[in-house]
């Protein structure tokens, strides 16, 4: 018995090791038990010492902004303040996108009403000029953009139809002519290409309008005038019937007159206009315009 109750109030043996034993033993054994591989030699405890976990790479989360960006904060900031700036290609492009937008609304809004009230003809000879004004401020692509977009725009306000009329009577012409003051181009190139293309969109309108309503519109034309001159022929005491092909020449030869008149107009209107907007140094005007401007 009484050894018994020595065997219980005997304290119980615990395993330690000095910290000196620890601080003398290589990593290795610290974390892990010796493996058969493992070589006991003093260059490979050496190389084991010298394994640190803190080595390891650390995922580090993103930041805009270290102490490396803030030393260098006011230059890159006067970069981006430089973008931002009026003169700045940021600044730039926004003004140039908004400027196209508003232009295009406004042209297909007014351009609507126009047609749903019938004062068509009292503002026909401005339609063109949002795309001028575009193609001479910001280029050519503009000016393209925007044509598109007005156009895109009446489509969905109005239909294919009315969008294809001002695409014909009104936008081809404005963006040559846009184009053409833009690349400094004389008057009378100008207005002879402008011509051109009045007269390519008329006869398209035509085209299309006959398509439309299912009736030959070249046709009755052509009949009529042909009535008339022989009528006027008659009267006079000539008799001579002129042909279809000379009647055929004399249309195309009035289309072109007409065209070139309403051209000639608008290129005096425009330039007053933009002359009063400020934009005088982007034009090429003639001699006599500035001098009587």
């Amino acid at each position: 018995m009484n050894n018994t109750l020595l065997k219980i109030q005997h304290p119980p043996l615990h395993f330690r090791i000095s910290h000196s034993t620890v601080s003398r033993l290589p990593p290795s054994i610290h974390l892990f038990p010796k493996l058969s591989f493992q070589s006991s030699s003093l260059s490979f405890s050496r190389t084991a010492q010298c394994f640190k976990f803190s080595s390891l790479s650390k995922i580090k989360p993103s930041v805009y902004c270290d102490d490396e960006e803030e030393t260098e904060g006011p230059r890159k900031g006067s970069v981006e303040f430089e973008d931002l700036a009026p003169n700045g290609d940021v600044f730039r492009k926004t003004l140039r996108l908004v400027e196209c937008s508003m232009f295009a609304a406004v042209t297909g809004l007014v351009y609507f009403l126009s047609n749903s009230l019938s004062i068509e003809n009292y503002f026909g000879c401005f339609f063109s000029l949002p795309i001028v004004i575009s193609s001479i401020r910001w280029g050519v692509a503009c000016g393209r953009k925007q044509l598109v977009a007005t156009v895109m725009l009446l489509f969905v306000l109005s239909g294919p139809v009315k969008a294809i009329n001002y695409l014909l009577t009104h936008g081809i012409l404005g963006f040559t002519m846009g184009a053409l003051w833009r690349l400094g181009a004389n008057w009378s190139v100008s207005i002879c290409l402008c011509t051109i293309a009045r007269s390519m969109g008329a006869m398209g309108y035509v085209f299309t309008t006959s398509f439309l309503i299912r009736e030959n519109i070249l046709a009755l034309i052509t009949i009529n005038i042909h009535a008339s001159l022989s009528y006027v022929f008659a009267a006079i005491g000539i008799n001579v019937v002129p042909s279809m092909n000379f009647i055929y020449s004399l249309f195309g030869i009035l289309v072109l007159l007409n065209s070139a008149s309403f051209v000639f107009l608008l290129h005096l209107l425009y330039s007053v206009f933009l002359t009063r907007m400020g934009m005088k140094a982007s034009l090429r005007l003639p001699r006599w315009l500035e001098k009587a401007i």
